[in-house]
């Protein structure tokens, strides 16, 4: 599709701000009743185009339907959104019926004294058998008790809807990406939507249109395509209220700065950025994954070796939560086993398609010139094993957005002294403060809870997993997904504010996402997973109508894998 055909004139996209602003108004006035309905009107709309919405993100990613890597846009795509859907539109219900969202579980206090949100199960949506032997929970800021625990809520009196208008340059690698984000605007911030979509996903432009066709009708939203112009055109238009970005910190620093190192440099320092609207971003990270020193047992070791292997591969390892840095003991017995059954795993799965524009550079510079891309512009999974800050340091400090994840040796063979200096490594050394993952082995984590719970406080990250992949926080779309709150216009990281969080809790500082060693079934992102295409259809259907009776058949294909 060339430029000229997918970008908008001007005097549309005037024309599109004014059917928005007309929308903002409705939504001011719009009943929870209102509000639910229109996302459940979306939902409804999804089982229809899923298979389109599918085909076409293969399509373009060069993954035939029938391979495991097809179930990565079922899972990241259609149903990761219906499953919002449904959360939202239980959501506003919830309030109609009862004046407020309804947890889990009751909030706890933890044993260094946090109060912990529970998220995760849903029991609305069968999640206590889907997603069997884990559990999530949002962690409060260390000054908030969880008296005061929602945020804002809308009502038949208190609508929310501001009257603004957000614009949103949303994300080209993951296809739920710029549809949940545009969801959140509208439902949880209360305002309309002007969602520029990537150059590199335009292809869901069609399918967006016609399931989300009652927010479009409705003038909630309005989905427009183009380049780089389009996107400045939306930065600067004077009727934009708000922006969302979701990309590289590359990109927020040139919105917010400007492109030139030197005039950023100088407008930082003058505290006078180029744009005076809110914005709230997801950016980049150099996701760790720290690796606790234990005994370990075979199944242990393979399957956490099979978890780090999926967090690499998934997307083409086109992902902000895909792992880039494992960090070992130097003193672990068991290292060189580990790193070798994850090569192993690596040669075993074929390399993918690299879609992403750029990523032969990247890749060249990730992995200091090594394999470049065959005829196919295919890249090969590459594991650097014993980098240091030292000698790499655009490991550590440079999401390569490409198939390139290293590993560096941290001295220690006590687990306590060994994880709190792999945090600190993790916090100091590492760009980015989206999210992290910590194995440890199963004596410890019953044995120091405190010392594990102390060292997942310090974490910097807005999302913490033990023993599983951060990529399981994003599809759950309960959990605030977002950076560390302590970022900033000067210093974004991995970006500014979060999106999902259906429960609309505030006050939060981070996700914590626990599962076992081992899990059973094998997760469905594992590329080993031998029926995971028919997982994802059956999970689609589930959430279309949730329903008992649709479980066996689930079940049958997710214990076959």
């Amino acid at each position: 599709m060339n430029a000229a055909a997918s970008s908008e004139s001007q005097a549309e996209l005037d024309s599109a701000i004014l059917k928005l602003k007309q929308g903002a108004q409705s939504l001011k006035t719009m009943s929870l009743k209102q509000r639910y309905q229109l996302i459940d009107s979306c939902a409804a709309n999804i089982p229809t185009f899923a298979q389109q919405w599918v085909e076409v993100a293969c399509n373009a990613k060069q993954v035939s339907l029938t391979q495991t890597a097809a179930a990565e846009e079922i899972l990241a795509g259609p149903a990761t959104l219906l499953r919002y859907l449904r959360l939202l539109s239980r959501l506003f219900q919830d309030v109609e019926q009862v004046g407020a969202p309804q947890l889990p579980n009751a909030p706890h206090c933890n044993q260094i004294g946090r109060t912990c949100i529970p998220i995760l199960p849903v029991r609305s949506l069968f999640d206590s058998l889907i997603f069997r032997g884990l559990t999530a929970e949002v962690w409060m800021t260390p000054e908030h008790d969880g008296q005061d625990l929602f945020a804002e809520l809308p009502s038949n009196k208190n609508s929310l809807g501001n009257g603004k208008i957000a614009g949103i340059l949303g994300a080209g690698n993951v296809s739920a990406i710029p549809a949940t984000d545009m969801l959140y605007k509208i439902f949880h911030d209360g305002e309309v939507v002007l969602l520029k979509l990537n150059p590199v996903n335009e292809y869901l432009y069609s399918t967006f249109s016609s399931v989300f066709a009652p927010l479009i009708e409705s003038q909630l939203l309005h989905i427009i395509r183009g380049g780089n112009e389009v996107g400045k055109a939306i930065v600067q238009h004077p009727e934009i209220d708000s922006l969302h970005v979701t990309g590289s910190h590359h990109t927020h620093n040139a919105i917010v700065w400007g492109a030139n190192a030197e005039e950023r440099a100088d407008r930082i320092a003058n505290n006078a950025p180029l744009v005076n609207k809110p914005i709230t971003s997801e950016l980049g990270n150099v996701t760790p994954w720290i690796v606790v020193p234990g005994n370990y047992t075979n199944r242990q070791l393979q399957s956490q070796a099979e978890h780090i292997a999926a967090s690499i591969v998934n997307n083409a390892s086109f992902n902000c939560v895909a792992t880039k840095m494992i960090v070992t003991s130097s003193d672990w017995p068991q290292r060189s086993d580990f790193l070798a059954r994850i090569e192993t795993l690596l040669k075993k799965i074929p390399p993918r398609y690299a879609y992403y524009p750029g990523a032969g550079e990247r890749f060249e510079r990730a992995n200091a010139g090594g394999v470049m891309p065959n005829s196919s512009n295919q890249l090969p999974w590459t594991l650097i094993q014993n980098a240091t800050p030292e000698s790499a340091e655009h490991l550590f400090q440079e999401e390569s957005f490409v198939c390139v994840c290293a590993e560096t040796m941290l001295p220690g063979r006590d687990p306590v002294e060994f994880l709190n200096s792999a945090v600190e490594f993790a916090n100091e050394k590492l760009f980015g403060t989206l999210c992290a993952t910590i194995t440890v082995p199963k004596a410890f984590e019953q044995q120091e809870k405190f010392a594990l719970e102390k060292s997942v406080a310090k974490l910097r990250y807005g999302s913490v997993c033990v023993n599983q992949w951060a990529g399981v926080v994003y599809g759950l779309m309960t959990p605030p997904w977002g950076g560390h709150p302590s970022s900033n216009l000067e210093s974004p990281q991995s970006g500014i504010g979060h999106v999902h969080n259906t429960f609309c809790i505030k006050n939060f500082e981070k996700t914590v996402l626990r599962g076992p060693l081992c899990s059973h079934p094998k997760p469905v992102w594992f590329h080993s997973h031998k029926t995971a295409n028919q997982v994802g259809w059956s999970l689609l259907k589930l959430y279309d109508k949730p329903s008992i009776t649709r479980l066996p058949l689930l079940f049958f294909h997710a214990l076959r894998g």
